[in-house]
Formats: structure tokens, sequence, C-alpha cells
């Protein structure tokens, strides 16, 4: 027995050996391919495993010494707005980490949050990943699809499968709309792109204090809490992910990709941090703009003898505004830095997490601040509701200050006036979307990497894009792009690895040719040469000439940093040569045809983009389906339609039987009180609301909500017909509905209303019943 014992005790010892000692190595593995080919198993004739010898276990592991890579990407930050790199706004998360590391004062990125993220998480163009523009208006033309080709491989997969753990938190705007369901497929989400965790959003924007959250493809509730804010919330998930990841796998780096949705609109904030701004811009944009140029000169951001670019002709000089404009511009302003400078603390708790595990020294973190430009979107006033802007409903002053003291809180849905958004581009001219000029495609980048970067608060200047994020990634973790990925061959990485400048502020720029294009707004840059033509600013919706007439300027960028002198008069033939250059790029990495719509290409039918309803006109919904977006319900503008809902009430039946939109816009059939109701929430400033007079007795009910819709054109009112087992039971008048979507997070759901309401529905928004189907048919 004690033999036996003994036999077993080896055999266990010998097991746990192998697994301890047996991995192979890092410097036996083909990198090249993926994924990493597993040796050929070998067969035995030995009959005892006693009398065999284990082979090693197979298992990755990253190279030696490889480093934890953290990518922090804010949204919607320009150039002049963090105090790291000359602004306004109290970074001090920024300001140390350049004071341990390097700032980069010519990185630049695609102008549109979408093409950035995809070209910062692959290593490639933003046609190249046919993600020319955002998904949402995607096309069929090559460069537009929003469908990611098999011959790119995203960065997180290439590291997942060389021995990193990955995780994604925050904003991912590369799924396309209509992929965004259990329907799938789901090979363009973030857990299908390389990520093993992600929590956050999926999509351009969100509700900051309500928003949709996915939790990998698992769409999650918003945890009560009325101090609840997502940048926070995303936030203490990396925390928590970081943590748990260093506890299991200390040996294993990691790679983490923290994108948060601000400071993109809805600017939201918690007013403590509105109110350190008070009054600090009461100057206005226009001394803004010229404080910041006198603090970048001071920084060595930019050379000494850098002027301001011109201001666009639009934007009205600050002192010609009226008094309540001024108010309420400032105010706006207040939000934005406060909502700024939150961000910026939330990436600092996190990188104090990472430093309190004793992982700082040997983690590259890569801090960039903005995915473009400021935005003007906001047009010329700004918004009290963001959503006014995608249904054309212009706001006013005097209806905007109504909103003063709310601003930034969950009552409003807010974006600033396109004044800031150049102020806070300085010293550049135009904005996020004009993918020609700086202001919409120079960010401040910093990197530190104290295991890898000696120098401490330096500047480095030599051209840098975001194609260049993953080759820098793969240089310093010694990791290959690979050639072949499931058998597929992989296109030749497009970006330059930036690794080269770490310690050497005077290497020569290795990134020496760069498209840009976003709208019909292009250039081309080229040692230093920089040919551009403003096609359309963001707060125009016509471009201000056709692609054939455009107005092309020449600008030598390497002394004249802020593109302040149009030297196309002096240099014919050098212009001649960067059109003749663009062209040549444009062709070869999908930018061309050229696509300036812009209100067409929101409609899927004309662009032959998919959605899940295809040409269908009625669907059949069941209990729990929640967070469809505009391509994954049932198109209902512009038309009339009938619901018809199957349910059993219980006594005092409350709740959603189904809904589109939340509080800035929406439509609700439901029960409160037991009396069936359908509300029309107009963009949040109108409700008109048809109710049953009787409440329902307990029982199985057929509810139907009928709308007329009164043709003509869009947006039109139309007639809402309630009707309880056939029988009309009450009817209303719906002056006018909103043209466009309702909302980006706000989605539809049945048996409930995630995120904001619609309406009022009393005790709750769950449904307290049981809804057995919801049938929804267009009638045109």
């Amino acid at each position: 027995m004690k033999s036996i014992s003994t036999n077993l005790s080896k055999w266990i010892l010998a097991i746990a050996a192998m697994f301890v000692f047996g991995h192979i190595s890092g410097q036996e593995l083909d990198r090249t391919s993926l994924p990493i080919k597993e040796p050929v198993r070998k067969t035995y004739t030995e009959l005892d495993v006693r009398n065999a010898t284990a082979p090693p276990r197979f298992d990755v592991k990253a190279p030696a010494g490889a480093p934890n890579v953290v990518v922090i990407l804010i949204d919607d930050m320009g150039f002049g707005v963090s105090e790291a790199f000359g602004g306004p706004v109290t970074t001090p998360t920024m300001d140390k980490l350049a004071g341990n590391g390097v700032k980069y004062n010519r990185f630049h990125t695609t102008s549109l949050c979408s093409p950035t993220h995809v070209a910062l998480l692959t290593g490639y163009n933003h046609h190249s990943n046919n993600m020319g523009c955002i998904t949402e208006a995607a096309t069929t033309f090559p460069g537009n699809t929003g469908v990611r080709p098999q011959s790119i491989t995203p960065m997180a997969e290439v590291l997942r499968q060389n021995g990193y753990n990955t995780a994604a938190f925050g904003k991912y705007h590369e799924t396309p709309p209509w992929e965004i369901s259990n329907s799938g497929p789901q090979d363009r989400w973030p857990t299908r792109s390389g990520f093993e965790k992600f929590y956050g959003f999926i999509g351009g924007e969100t509700n900051q204090w309500a928003p949709l959250i996915y939790d990998g493809v698992t769409l999650v509730e918003t945890p009560e809490d009325p101090n609840y804010h997502f940048t926070t919330d995303m936030t203490n998930q990396a925390i928590s992910w970081v943590r748990f990841q260093r506890a299991l796998s200390p040996d294993k780096p990691f790679f983490m990709y923290f994108a948060p949705g601000a400071t993109h609109a809805p600017h939201h904030v918690p007013k403590e941090w509105i109110e350190k701004y008070k009054g600090k811009f009461d100057q206005g944009w226009d001394k803004i703009r010229e404080q910041t140029l006198e603090r970048q000169k001071k920084l060595g951001i930019v050379p000494a003898d850098t002027k301001l670019a011109p201001k666009p002709a639009d934007i009205k000089d600050w002192d010609k505004l009226t008094a309540d404009e001024k108010k309420l511009f400032a105010r706006q302003m207040e939000v934005y830095a406060g909502f700024a400078e939150q961000t910026d603390y939330e990436a600092g708790r996190l990188i104090s997490a990472i430093q309190q595990l004793g992982e700082l020294d040997n983690t590259i973190i890569i801090f960039i601040a903005g995915d473009n430009g400021a935005s003007a979107e906001g047009q010329m006033n700004g918004m009290y509701s963001e959503m006014t802007y995608f249904n054309s409903v212009p706001e006013t002053v005097p209806d905007m200050l109504k909103h003063y003291d709310e601003w930034g809180s969950a009552s409003t849905y807010p974006h600033f006036s396109a004044g800031w958004a150049v102020a806070m581009d300085a010293p550049f001219s135009y904005t996020k979307q004009v993918a020609s000029d700086f202001g919409g495609t120079r960010n401040g980048m910093i990197i530190q990497w104290p295991a890898g970067i000696k120098a401490k608060g330096e500047v480095r200047s030599q051209f840098g894009h975001v194609i260049d994020i993953a080759p820098t990634v793969y240089e310093v973790t010694k990791i290959p792009a690979p050639k072949t990925v499931h058998g597929i061959k992989q296109d030749p990485i497009e970006g330059t690895s930036l690794a080269y400048s770490f310690n050497n502020a005077g290497a020569n720029e290795q990134h020496k040719v760069q498209y840009f294009e976003m709208f019909g707004n292009r250039a081309i840059y080229q040692d230093g040469w920089y040919a551009r033509t403003i096609h359309r600013p963001a707060w125009r919706q016509k471009p201000l000439n056709t692609l054939q007439t455009d107005k092309w300027e020449l600008y030598n960028s390497n002394v004249d940093f802020s593109l302040a002198n149009d030297v196309a008069a002096q240099n014919e033939k050098k212009l001649k040569d960067m059109q003749k250059l663009f062209m040549k790029e444009a062709e070869k990495y999908h930018v061309l045809p050229l696509d300036d719509r812009l209100l067409e290409r929101t409609n899927a039918a004309l662009m032959g983009r998919p959605t899940v309803m295809g040409d269908r006109t009625s669907v059949t919904y069941g209990e729990g389906m929640r967070g469809m977006g505009v391509d994954i319900f049932i198109d209902l503008r512009n038309t009339s339609y009938t619901i018809t809902a199957e349910v059993a009430v219980d006594a005092n039946g409350n709740g959603v039987l189904v809904c589109q939109g939340g509080r800035f816009g929406g439509l609700s059939f439901y029960l409160k009180n037991g009396k069936p109701a359908f509300s029309y929430n107009y963009l949040g400033l109108s409700s008109s609301d048809i109710i049953v007079d009787q409440p329902l007795k307990p029982g199985n009910y057929i509810l139907t909500y009928d709308f007329k819709y009164d043709g003509d054109g869009q947006g039109k009112g139309g007639v809402g017909t309630i009707s309880v087992n056939g029988k009309k039971a009450a009817e209303g008048r719906i002056e006018k509905t909103q043209p466009g979507i309702f909302s980006v997070d706000d989605l539809a759901d049945v048996g409930t209303d995630d995120g904001t309401h619609v309406a009022d529905y009393g005790a709750s928004a769950k449904f307290n019943g049981k809804i057995t189907r919801v049938t929804i048919e267009q009638k045109k």
C-alpha cells in the first residue's frame, strides 16, 4: 500500500512539474501566423503511463519582459482643451503623465470617432478598415461598408493570441448597427474582436446618467445609485478587472483599452465639477483662443512664432454677441470644462490603481487627448437636447436659457456652440469632421513607460498618426503583426512605429506621407508639406463647393504649425504634385470615390446597407426584448402603423408594453394604474397622451394602438386610437412627430423602458402582467 502511495505521489509531482516547467518557450513560437500552431500530437505504444515521459504542455506566452499596455482615448477633446497642451481645463493626470514621459505635439487622428478608433485598434487607415465614416452612414462602396475586412485583424486579437489578457472599457463604435442584436453576427462586437472583457456602450455616444451598457454581449441594467455616472462606473469596472487579472495571472501581461464616452455630447457631469469653472469663460472664445496660444508657446507645445490660424467667418466675434448669448455660451463651456476635468480625474484613478499593484514601471500608457478635434456639431447656439439636431429642429437662446441652472444634469442632453469648438482646437481654424485642418485631426498625445522611456517632460515633434499606435505596441511587446490569421493573408501594416522617437527627440520622422479625408474634406501630408481643401465645415449642412470645384491650399507645416499662411500661389507646381499624390493614396487606400452626402447616407435602403427588418412591414416581438436600435427595430417614422399586444393583465396593471426612445423623444404604449395609454414625446419638449378612461379588470386582452399618419411629408402628425378587444376605447390627435431618430442610446424595449423614460409610468416601467406577443405593422 505504501508503494502505491509513493508511486502515486511521484506521478502527481511529475504532472505538476510538467504544468509548471513544461511550457513551450516564447522563442520557439512562430508568431507571424495566428493562431500559433500547436505541436503535432505524439502517439505512444507504451501501455503504462508510469513508463512513459509526458511531453511539455503547449501554452502560448507573451515574449519575456513584454510590458502591460494601456491605451486611453478621450472623445471629442480638441488640441487646445487640456492644460497639458496649453488649454484652460485643469488636467492633473495628463500633467503627471507628461512629467514622467513624453508629449507628442504633431500627432493626428482621422477627424471622426469611429474611423479613429478602428484605425488605432488595427494599425490600418480608416478606409482600409471600410470605416470611411461612421457605421450608421455606411454604403456598399469599398472603404465605406462599415465591415472590417478579413485581411485586417485587430491589435487586441493579435495580443490575445500571443499570451495577453485583454479588456476594453467605455465606448465601442466599431460594430455595424444592423449587427447589434442577439441575431448578430457578433464577429465585430468587442468580445469577438480580441477583447476577453468588455464593459461599456456600443454606439457613438451615451447618456452618462442612464447609459445602455453591455457586459460582453449581455445588456445589463444601470446600477441603482443616485450618484451614478458612467465614466465613474466604467473606471470602477476597469480597476476591478486589472486587480482581478493581476491576482490570478501575475505573470501574464495585459492590454487595456480605456475609451470614455466623455467628452462627447451629451456633456453630463456632476455639478461640483461645473462650479469649479464658474465665471472662467466669461471673457469668451476669442480671448480664450489667444490665451491658449500664449500658454502653448510658454510650454513649448508650439513654436514661438506660431500664429492663430484665422477664425472661420461663420463664427461670431464674442464682443458682438448679446448679453443672453454670452450668458448661455459661457455656461455651456463651464459644463464642458467640468466634464473634461472629471474625465481626467477618472483616468487618474485607473493609473493610480495600476501603480498600487506595482505594475506602473513596465506598463506603457498611451494617453490620446481626443479621437478628433472638439465638436462643432452643436451648431452656432449649442443645444439643450442634441436630438433636436438629428431632427432639424433649431433651438433658440431664450428657450435654452430656461435650462441654464440644470445644464449638464440628467434633465438635459447638451452640446456647446461651435465657437467653443474652434477655441478648444486652438491654434487651428476648424473642428471635428474637418479632416483637412489640424483642428479636426491634431490631438495631444502622451506616452509614459518608465522601463522603456527615460525622457521625462520632453516634447516630441515627429509627425504621427493614429495608425502608428498598433505598430508601436507590436514593437515594444516584440510581437509581430501577423502575416496570416486563420489561413487568410493579412494586409501589410500601414502605420509606422513611434518607438524610434521615445528616447531620441531629434530622430528623423519615419511617417512621411499621410492622407486625410472625411465628408469630402481632404488633405495630403508629405515631409511637412500639407495640401488641403475645406469642403464643408461641421456646422454647415451643404458643402462650400462641389468636389470638382473645391479650392486647394498649400502649407509648409514645418514652419507654419497652425496652417495660417497659404503658400499655394507661390508654389503652384508643388501644389499640383501634392494633389496628384492625394489621388494616388486615395486610390490605394479605398478612399475613392469621395462621398460628401449627409442626409442621404442615413437612409439604409438608399445606401444599400442592411437592416434587420429589410423589406418586411410587420414583425412580432416577445417580452424581454430590449435595446433594439434603429437598424434593428421596425421603422415607425413618417408612416401609419398598428401595434397589437396580447397580454394578461393583473390587478392594477402597470408598465410598458412596447416603447422606443426616452426622455428626449420617443413613443410608448403602456398601462398606468390599469388604464391603457399611449404617449408621443416630441423631443422632450411636449407630450401627446392618449389614455383610456376606465382601468382594465384582471384578465386576458388584445390591446391595439392604431396611428393614421397625415402624410404629405416628414414629421407630420396624425390620429391615434386605442382599442381593447377590438372596441375603440380612446382616441386623440398627435400634432407632429419626429422625422429623425429618437435617440442613439434610448432604444426600443418590450415589457420595460430601459434608460430614460418616454413617459411617466407611475409605479414602474416594468410591465407587471404577462406579454404573450407584440405585433407591429407598418401601413403605408
